[in-house]
């Protein structure tokens, strides 16, 4: 004897309506509550995958423009000491050329030199950040963008002990000691500067481009479009 379960196909299709009804539902109020289209890779596998490698290459290259922010500072400080060394050199060169005046006190020269020389060489020794010594002979390394730029303005300045050591003694001698050697280091070390500045410029601008272009893309992969959530 053969048996028969007898069931509702309409209801059935109701409630399979409904159910299809209810996930859509959710999933729309998911995305307006988030304001994102894929909020798990069970969204959008492949979009999830390349949305996430994005935002990790985003996030890396903010750091390396802070890392830029950080080194244009250092940059920055330096070129500001060192220009105020040259200035002092420079004066210190009229001096010289003061002293050559029958006229005028030689002694009274040679302590504004003494004076000067001590100031170039609080400069050039107290010049720091976080303690880091600027204008000393070691090389900082910043991370910014695919290879590090390493800077050394101290291999720039070079030894200028000799000189200065003469120059702070406030004698005779330092109304005539020679200082162009030292003048054209410290030219060198500010041109040096400007240079890597300019390393600099050109890798933030480009770090600055990507980033917008790869938030740009994020925002495609992930954001929903409310209108259409709705």
């Amino acid at each position: 004897m053969a048996f028969s379960v007898n069931s509702n196909v309409g209801a059935q299709k109701v409630y399979n309506a409904l159910a299809a009804t209810t996930t859509k539902t959710q999933s729309a109020q998911l995305r307006l509550a988030t304001s994102k289209k894929v909020n798990s890779a069970a969204d959008d596998t492949s979009g999830w995958n390349v949305g996430k490698q994005l935002e990790a290459a985003s996030l890396k290259m903010k750091s390396q423009l802070s890392n830029i922010g950080s080194a244009q500072n250092f940059l920055s400080t330096a070129e500001s000491a060192l220009q105020q060394v040259y200035d002092k050199l420079n004066q210190i060169v009229s001096k010289q050329e003061d002293a050559k005046d029958p006229l005028k006190s030689a002694v009274s020269l040679q302590g504004d030199i003494k004076s000067l020389a001590d100031e170039v060489s609080a400069i050039l020794t107290n010049t720091k950040i976080n303690g880091a010594d600027l204008l000393q002979s070691a090389a900082s390394s910043f991370g910014a963008g695919a290879t590090a730029v390493s800077i050394n303005i101290g291999a720039q300045v070079g030894d200028n002990s000799t000189a200065l050591t003469a120059l702070s003694l406030g004698n005779a001698a330092s109304l005539t000691t020679d200082i162009t050697t030292f003048q054209t280091n410290v030219r060198t070390a500010i041109t040096y500067i400007g240079n890597q500045s300019q390393v600099l410029n050109s890798r933030s601008d480009f770090l600055t481009a990507s980033i917008a272009n790869n938030d740009a893309s994020v925002a495609n992969i992930f954001d929903a479009d409310t209108s259409v959530s709705k």
